[in-house]
């Protein structure tokens, strides 16, 4: 019995360890630069200490329904900030490998974020433009 329960208290762990993080250290980071009046451009890379081949910047207004994130990612992600029902923030997500690994919540904070032509941000090319009013 005690060989049954180990296994599922393990397995329980393992799954858990596989969800999506909100990385709020990330968030403050990105958060702070935003408010920094003086900035006008966030860098990913400096600030990820995490593997990410893509990140994808949802924005409150162009694909905040459940299914237009859906399309943007190319996979399926539960919308954890509820962005369809919001415009105070926009929506990082970071994927490594087609999975969702980190998403963080950015404050506009009377600004806008923009990521060019590009449909999403890589560690090469990883600079989100901070457009203020």
């Amino acid at each position: 019995m005690k060989k049954i329960s180990l296994s599922i208290l393990l397995f329980l762990l393992l799954a858990g360890c596989s969800s999506i993080q909100h990385n709020t250290d990330l968030e403050k980071s990105i958060n702070s630069v935003i408010r920094d009046k003086s900035e006008s451009e966030i860098n990913l890379k400096k600030r990820t200490t995490f593997e990410w081949d893509k990140a994808y910047l949802i924005t409150p207004y162009s694909t905040s329904t459940q299914e237009g994130i859906e399309n943007q990612l190319g996979i399926d992600f539960k919308d954890p900030s509820n962005i369809g029902t919001r415009d105070d923030i926009y929506l990082l997500v970071f994927l490594n490998k087609e999975k969702v690994v980190q998403y963080v919540q950015m404050e506009r904070q009377g600004a806008d974020f923009l990521i060019g032509e590009r449909a999403f941000l890589t560690p090469e090319e990883d600079k989100v433009t901070i457009e203020r009013d």
